[in-house]
């Protein structure tokens, strides 16, 4: 049977629905959040306070921006077809092969650092209030259990990552109103500074436009994940009305969150401040809570773990999609009983074993250099969706499809995506920072891309290539 290039949903049968429909909706809603909700705003809004100074919150409100419309295109795609692909599959459709397998890739790629970079997270945390355990071997610890929990089956993870996910928002909700009572000085026992440090130390915008270039790329790794959400609806049920669902609250929850935390973070404690290393501990330290930076360390931890749980489960279902269409070694497609993609999993978190033996011989290097390398990486995924969007709307459009869920807007909030995503790539290059972090996510781009090609063009290849009676692959 034809299977549509455009937005509908495919009616060729494939292997993929063996993953099966085990999440529920507030699963997927929870798993948005936690995604999200981990490294970037517990330890990465420091180093973009640092990186900019106050004017931080520019690069969080334009990234914010561009985030919303990214998730309100992919919605629209996810809810018209569910699959764990998502936006590669969706690429492809829209670009061709080689640029969904690409994007595919790139996106795999920047999970497998990103978990790596969560776990060494979060047992830098820890090692703060425990020092005697080695970070290297908590790391070790932390993959090896949610890596069990990734294989036990995609409806345990799913009530797992609820509950880690409510407890780091309940964290942040309270971390909002602590420091909301410290700016209006309501706490007895700690002075407000006010807003001064927005015009201290060099002012608002310490590093000028060079340093708001390269917050920017900081705070796109921080809001990098989200997109996950359409990659979870192929195993959730009634797609189409819980992707909307989702799409609609995590956006608006993000905002919320990561907009007022920089605010509270960014004017209780100075751009140049070394307490910035552990920014909610720091801000709490001042508010003169006793054991508050404790507890939110242990809650910033969780936040880090239930990012690593859900960032897994990513990756695993992004490099079963390239395998189920041949854009990866099949044996990356084989399910368990329990309907889950084991090699897959087991693939996708063995970068981040090797990232804790790297921190065993190099302590305190590996982490800084596993968040400078995946910012730019996640604009690149973000155009892919807002352009294979505004294809597959047009050709849906024009082929009279009916949408589940239509984004508001049509074409010119998707074009202002575009354009915005466009101008952050220029302002980058402004940045020496940032600029080397563009040109060596291209680098990888373009690495990636000419595997893809060469790859299909091996599989295209293997059926003339076979011998009597040998089957085709």
């Amino acid at each position: 049977m034809h299977t549509s290039d455009g937005l509908g949903t495919a009616s060729t049968t494939t292997l993929e629905p063996r993953l099966g429909p085990s999440m529920s909706p507030r699963q997927l809603t929870m798993m948005g959040l936690g995604s999200a909700i981990g490294a970037g705003l517990f330890i990465g809004s420091g180093a973009g306070i640092q990186a900019a100074g106050p004017a931080v919150l520019i690069s969080y409100l334009v990234a914010g921006t561009l985030i919303i419309i990214v998730m309100w295109a992919l919605g629209e795609m996810a809810a018209a077809n569910p699959t764990s692909g998502a936006f590669s599959v969706y690429t492809g459709k829209a670009l061709g092969g080689v640029a969904g397998a690409t994007v595919g890739w790139l996106w795999w790629c920047q999970l497998v650092v990103v978990i790596a970079a969560e776990a060494l997270g979060a047992a830098g945390l820890l090692a703060t209030v425990f020092p005697a355990l080695p970070v290297w071997l908590m790391a070790l610890v932390f993959m090896g259990a949610f890596t069990a929990v990734n294989l036990t089956g995609v409806r345990n993870f799913g009530e797992f990552e609820f509950w880690f996910a409510l407890l780091k928002v309940a964290a942040i909700v309270a971390f909002l109103l602590v420091g909301a009572a410290l700016l209006l000085g309501w706490l007895p026992h700690a002075a407000s500074p006010g807003l001064s440090h927005f015009t201290a130390d060099g002012g608002f915008a310490p590093h000028g436009m060079g340093g708001i270039a390269t917050g920017l790329f900081v705070v796109a790794f921080a809001f990098g994940g989200t997109e996950i959400v359409s990659v979870a609806a192929a195993e959730t049920r009634d797609p189409a009305r819980s992707v909307g669902r989702a799409v609609r609250t995590v956006v608006w929850r993000i905002l919320v969150f990561y907009i007022g935390s920089i605010f509270v973070i960014a004017a209780v404690i100075p751009w140049n401040s070394p307490e910035l290393k552990s920014p909610f501990a720091g801000v709490l330290d001042l508010a003169g809570l006793p054991g508050a930076a404790t507890v939110i360390t242990l809650v910033a931890v969780v936040a880090l773990l239930s990012a690593l749980n859900a960032n897994l489960y990513g990756a695993s279902r992004m490099i079963f999609s390239l395998a189920e269409r041949q854009e990866a070694p099949r044996a990356l497609k084989s399910l368990t009983k329990a309907r889950v993609p084991a090699v897959a999993v087991a693939a996708s978190v063995a970068f981040g074993f090797i990232a804790t033996v790297l921190e065993l011989l190099f302590p305190d290097h590996v982490l800084p250099l596993l968040l400078n390398f995946v910012g730019s990486t996640c604009l690149i995924v973000w155009g892919s969706a807002l352009v294979s969007q505004i294809v597959l709307r047009r050709r849906a459009d024009a082929e009279g499809t009916v949408l589940p869920l239509r984004m508001a807007g049509f074409p010119w909030l998707s074009a202002f995506g575009v354009v915005l995503l466009a101008a952050i790539f220029a302002v980058g290059l402004i940045g020496a920072d940032s600029r080397a972090q563009l040109l060596s996510t291209f680098v990888l781009v373009a690495a990636i891309a000419a595997g893809a090609w060469l790859r299909r063009r091996s599989v295209a290849a293997r059926p003339a290539m076979a011998g009597p009676g040998e089957p085709e692959r």
